[in-house]
């Protein structure tokens, strides 16, 4: 059975009541540095001062970063405490600084044991209250994202039972409302899909990944899933994919969901997500220290298969479909060799030069299979696929790569519209030299040099004429630490970009 019962039982509204009438356990605020915001001033007067002079008091500039609190306790306003946040220079202010500031605060909320929370919307997002509502919410539920299925011990933080967006003046509150209802689903999806990557490898098998979609799928009448099972993945030729999986005892899974749109679609939309559930590099075995978090290495599956939940609970104008060739890289004497040659579903053949680069392998069955049996418009691809665009980009930074101009435009235009950092690479066709074999179509690795972008001309080979853009998600697919509505352990990086761009 699916094992997330996590419910998201934060209830998240609009106000167009005043701040200082709030009336609820913890008021955030948001402060500039240089620029008091007109409901900070607000406060401020109804408290007699006590913001500033505990400003003074703390250094408060509103820098990024920081932050203080004052326990009202007098009459002037409904809040019992107001928490302000420093967000830094007011230029260049928007929804994804906004979401990550909620985040902060909602968390520190909760170290006040706070059920109720309000945000008091700075003026620098009035004019795109819409955007404002959407990341407030967003904020509020990922930045208080907890994976607690292990821990035996209660935690002491409050659960926040309410979270208000508050803004005055004459609103749109339907196009308010529906804002909240996309932050609300999105927020959602990434939760799942950080589920997804935080469960141990032990339990978060190619099957049980298959059940999750299942589950998901369940909840939305326009979403059907198909899995494939090894046998039947073998009549399609899927050479490659099985090659990966064949060394674990666990079964590969190969995971199709779909979402049809109650019109005809004016288009049909693949999102491949790579699903190697445990990577222990085959025979090009990692070090224990590489391969401690090797559970993440199905992030990409995790946010195609994620997205899903939000693309039917927002709904979307296209046909849209997730792919999951899902399995484990494991060691053992049906594992897959070096120097092996797998053929492909497409019939090209591959000489096995490094059984740790199995992603490509199984993204490549993933990507044929969806150019052939779904005959797409557009295709992409979410991997963590390779350390090199680690090392070229660090661990925030997504790179994409692509030779359609269009697509690729579309697709960073709402990666930057969420806050996912991604940087194009260049898909340089001089590196393709390095996937020569003597004895096969191709080898599946090249030289160090320019691993990231070699990584991505193989599966270009792949995609035919289809346009595709490929995301490779290594660096930020984790984190180390708290960051913004970042949590530590899995991010559901990905999921936003595509939800956003699916359903806009």
């Amino acid at each position: 059975m699916p094992s997330f019962p996590r419910g998201f039982s934060m209830d998240v509204s609009f106000s167009s009541s005043a701040p200082e009438s709030f009336d609820g356990d913890v008021l955030l605020l948001i402060a500039f540095e240089g620029a008091d915001d007109a409901a900070y001033k607000a406060i401020d007067t109804a408290l007699e001062g006590a913001l500033s002079a505990r400003a003074e008091a703390h250094k408060f500039t509103g820098k990024k970063g920081q932050s203080f609190h004052v326990h009202a306790g007098r009459e002037g306003i409904g809040a019992d405490t107001v928490v302000v946040l420093g967000a830094g220079p007011k230029k260049g202010f928007g929804g994804p600084r906004l979401r990550d500031l909620v985040a902060v605060g909602a968390r520190a909320a909760q170290s006040h044991h706070a059920a109720s929370v309000a945000l008091a919307v700075p003026a620098a997002m009035l004019r795109k209250l819409e955007v404002a509502a959407q990341m407030a919410a967003e904020g509020a539920l990922l930045g208080t994202y907890r994976f607690a299925r292990y821990l035996t011990q209660e935690s002491d933080k409050t659960e926040i039972a309410s979270f208000a967006v508050l803004a005055g003046g004459k609103v749109n509150r339907r196009a308010i409302n529906e804002a909240i209802k996309r932050g609300v689903a999105t927020a959602e999806a990434v939760c799942k899909a950080r589920d997804f990557v935080n469960e141990p490898a032990g339990y978060m098998t190619p099957e049980q990944l298959a059940a999750e979609a299942r589950a998901i799928a369940k909840g939305h009448k326009q979403l059907k899933v198909k899995v494939l099972t090894p046998k039947e993945c073998e009549k399609l030729g899927m050479g490659m994919y099985l090659g990966v999986g064949q060394g674990s005892a666990q079964e590969p899974r190969f995971i199709h969901m779909t979402y049809t749109p109650s019109k005809s679609p004016k288009k049909k939309i693949v999102f491949v997500g790579k699903g190697v559930t445990f990577d222990s590099g085959g025979y090009s075995i990692k070090p224990s220290a590489a391969m401690l978090d090797m559970k993440i290495d199905m992030s990409g599956s995790a946010a195609v298969i994620g997205a899903m939940h939000a693309i039917a609970a927002i709904g979307s104008p296209y046909e849209v479909h997730a792919i999951v060739a899902a399995a484990e890289n494991m060691v053992s004497g049906s594992a897959y060799r070096l120097g092996d040659v797998l053929q492909s579903m497409d019939g090209k053949t591959v000489e096995i030069n490094n059984t740790d680069a199995e992603g490509r392998l199984t993204l490549g069955d993933a990507l044929t299979y969806a150019r052939q049996k779904i005959e797409p418009d557009e295709m992409f691809d979410f991997a963590t696929l390779t350390g090199a665009c680690m090392v070229a980009l660090g661990p925030y930074t997504a790179g994409v790569m692509s030779d359609d101009e269009k697509l690729v435009k579309a697709w960073l235009k709402a990666a930057e519209a969420t806050g996912e950092d991604m940087w194009r690479l260049p898909l340089n066709e001089n590196l393709r030299e390095q996937l020569k074999s003597n004895i096969a179509d191709m080898r599946n690795t090249g030289t160090r040099y320019g691993g990231a972008i070699t990584a991505g001309l193989f599966l270009k080979s792949f995609v035919g004429d289809v346009p595709w853009v490929h995301v490779d998600i290594a660096g930020p697919a984790s984190a180390s630490k708290d960051n913004g509505a970042v949590r530590e352990g899995g991010v559901g990086f990905g999921v936003a970009s595509i939800v956003e761009y699916a359903t806009r």
